[in-house]
């Protein structure tokens, strides 16, 4: 932090994104993220707590190897 500002980080830079930005960044809707991540054993999310992160780079993968979703 400087100055007591949040310092700004780009999505892209990020190793994991909300489901907020997930939807942003792969241009999927969010309860398309969510049906796509609700499994607790899912290989691309991280659970703190309750909050769920995509896991970026694994996502991504995920998606490429896909015909549709």
């Amino acid at each position: 932090m400087e100055n007591g500002t949040k310092k700004e980080v780009a999505i892209a830079e990020k190793a994991f994104l909300t489901l907020e930005e997930a939807a942003a960044y792969f241009n999927i809707g969010i309860n398309k993220i969510r049906e796509l991540t609700r499994d607790d054993h899912c290989p691309y999310v991280l659970w703190n707590g309750t909050k769920r992160l995509i896991k970026r780079k694994a996502f991504e993968d995920f998606l490429n190897s896909q015909y549709s979703i």
